[in-house]
């Protein structure tokens, strides 16, 4: 698979915008973890290598286990994931696929009930930031770097 083209230099003036709401949302004061699993878990969903790749490195580089790395695709069946991470990535998983109907009262529920007003609008902001990534980097197929332990088949 090749790159189709590179989003930051052919649209820089809108490029910048992005990395700015980008830097607002790391800095936003929820816990760096849970951003961590959140992008992680919308970048599966949505089938961005690069961003999976991205997000299970600087989770890793930040503490995160590779056990609980590995198991975020599988977090309903895992009893390493605390009641806030649960709504976390239900809130994640909901809005990330929209398509498949709104937001149900139960969900939004859940979701209030481990994250403050102002936490769970950060929250939603982070979820659509990765999914703006993902659709920059699926659409224009962006490659994750070839590491020595991973060779490409």
């Amino acid at each position: 698979m090749k790159p189709r083209l590179n989003f930051h230099e052919a649209a820089p003036e809108i490029m910048q915008p992005v990395f700015r709401l980008n830097k607002a949302v790391d800095e936003c004061g929820l816990e760096k973890s849970l951003l961590h699993l959140v992008k992680l878990r919308a970048s599966q969903i949505n089938g961005c290598s690069f961003c999976v790749d991205m997000h299970s490195r600087e989770a890793r580089q930040d503490g995160e286990t590779e056990q609980r790395l590995h198991l975020v695709a599988a977090w309903r069946e895992s009893p390493l994931f605390s009641e806030r991470e649960r709504a976390a990535f239900l809130w994640t998983e909901t809005l990330t696929r929209l398509s498949d109907g709104p937001v149900s009262d139960k969900v939004y529920e859940t979701a209030r009930g481990q994250f403050e007003e102002e936490e769970l609008v950060k929250l939603s902001v982070a979820v659509s930031m990765i999914n703006t990534w993902n659709r920059l980097c699926v659409g224009f197929r962006a490659i994750h770097p070839v590491r020595s332990e991973a060779k490409a088949a």
